[in-house]
């Protein structure tokens, strides 16, 4: 991975809600996990009831150009609701699960975990997108998989630009800990945290990070920005802001912590 030679708060990033967030990286527009539906109720066939409880504080048409889609998954209406779905459509890039891929057709291509896959920057170069691991539950992926599905990661890398790390919902410090020792260290990690978990699924153990294992992982990736998503808008997120920023705190990495209010994204061209 290359060394950074830009500061990470020049990377400008957005959190838009749940697991959503926007961000600008080696001048293409990169968008995680799209849900932009309104406050309701959303279950699929076999799911748990997931309640959406805060609009998005932007929507499709207002936040401008997107480059690439990051989909962790698309199994899970809380990552990937109908008007994301619909905007999977107008994307000119999906990058996800292969089994994803095969599902939603278009322009979603699929990652086997480590596979990577260059995209041409606007004035020459690439940016690299590389998918990696994520277990969405405690165990092994081959417990967790055929409960709460396939789920991939991503970390992007470019010549003059910090790592970035998406965790996509991911409960498994020991993915954490191999994604570090072969891209390490990371400038910037977005993490999906939410301390998530149903009584019926592990015995209730976490499926995504909670806000002490969010803080553990920075600590391992050695991240100099942290930004939280997959923690807000939804009523299974059962840790918000204030639970990240007390781990954090206790973890001596408050000053790493950027919830991704404040980045002023242009809607771009």
């Amino acid at each position: 991975m290359t060394s950074s030679q830009v500061p990470d708060q020049e990377i400008p990033i957005r959190v838009l809600g749940g697991p959503t967030v926007l961000f600008e990286y080696g001048g293409l527009r990169f968008l995680t996990d799209p849900t932009f539906d309104q406050p309701g109720d959303h279950q699929r066939p076999g799911g748990p009831l997931l309640t959406k409880t805060a609009p998005p504080p932007a929507g499709p048409a207002e936040i401008g150009r997107i480059d690439v889609v990051l989909l962790s998954h698309d199994q899970h209406p809380d990552n990937l609701d109908e008007s994301g779905r619909e905007l999977l459509g107008r994307s000119p890039l999906t990058l996800t699960t292969t089994g994803a891929a095969g599902r939603l057709g278009g322009s979603a291509k699929g990652l086997a975990e480590w596979q990577p896959v260059a995209l041409d920057r606007p004035g020459g170069g690439s940016v690299t997108v590389t998918g990696v691991p994520a277990i969405h539950g405690p165990g092994r992926p081959d417990q967790v998989e055929p409960v709460t599905g396939h789920v991939i990661g991503f970390v992007l890398s470019a010549d003059g630009l910090p790592t970035m790390y998406v965790s996509g919902d991911n409960a498994s410090l020991d993915a954490v800990r191999e994604i570090a020792e072969r891209c390490g260290p990371v400038g910037t990690a977005v993490l999906f945290a939410g301390a998530v978990s149903f009584p019926a699924l592990f015995d209730g153990g976490l499926i995504v990070f909670d806000s002490e294992g969010a803080a553990e992982a920075a600590r391992i990736l050695g991240a100099s920005r942290v930004v939280p998503a997959h923690c807000e808008g939804w009523s299974h997120y059962s840790e918000g802001r204030e639970a990240l920023a007390a781990a954090f705190s206790a973890a001596g990495l408050a000053d790493r912590l950027d919830f991704g209010d404040g980045e002023a994204l242009s809607p771009g061209a």
